[in-house]
């Protein structure tokens, strides 16, 4: 029954964790801000890919699995704190706001689980941590979609457009300015 919650955990972590590949091979010369968030945004994706591998490694008959499964989440809570905290350059600022919800989400969603397996189950605590959990990886599924240029898809996603040329995205070796004019906000 607890190996099914951990799966259940890493099923988020594992759409992340290919994320973090498509974001590893993303990059351009630009200023030195943009280039110092592309490798700071290509970290937090790796630490994701970390902790999904993590994660499934857990031996759910162990009587520790619990304490590494909480452990795991609250490292991921500092991570996505982290993220949260870059400082966004302008040809991203449209992603700042949904970068402090997937803090914001990871947060309560690392509460609920703690609230979850910290002593006696409790399944409510759980679901909800779930649903926080989803909510916090699906802003980072829409930043990553910002950050490679891509108009942003997904469940409760709004997207509005800006003027052309108002938009850079991150994009490979010697490829030039994108101008897509694409933002977007999640639930």
């Amino acid at each position: 029954m607890f190996m099914n919650r951990i799966k259940s955990v890493c099923t988020g972590c594992m759409i992340v964790a290919v994320a973090a590949v498509l974001c590893c091979g993303c990059g351009k010369k630009a200023e030195d801000g943009l280039n110092s968030y592309k490798e700071s945004m290509t970290e937090f994706y790796n630490k994701l890919s970390y902790y999904d591998a993590s994660i499934n490694g857990i031996d759910s008959d162990s009587e520790d699995a619990k304490t590494q499964l909480l452990g795991y989440l609250d490292e991921m809570n500092d991570t996505y704190k982290t993220m949260a905290a870059l400082e966004i350059p302008e040809e991203f600022d449209s992603i700042s706001d949904i970068a402090v919800e997937a803090a914001d989400y990871m947060q309560m969603a690392n509460e609920c689980y703690h609230l979850a397996y910290d002593g006696s189950f409790d399944e409510d605590n759980e679901q909800l941590a779930g649903q926080y959990y989803q909510r916090a990886n699906s802003r980072a599924m829409v930043m990553l979609q910002v950050l490679h240029g891509e108009v942003p898809t997904g469940e409760g996603v709004v997207v509005t457009t800006q003027e052309p040329g108002q938009f850079d995205t991150i994009g490979d070796e010697g490829e030039g300015e994108s101008g897509e004019g694409e933002s977007g906000e999640g639930e």
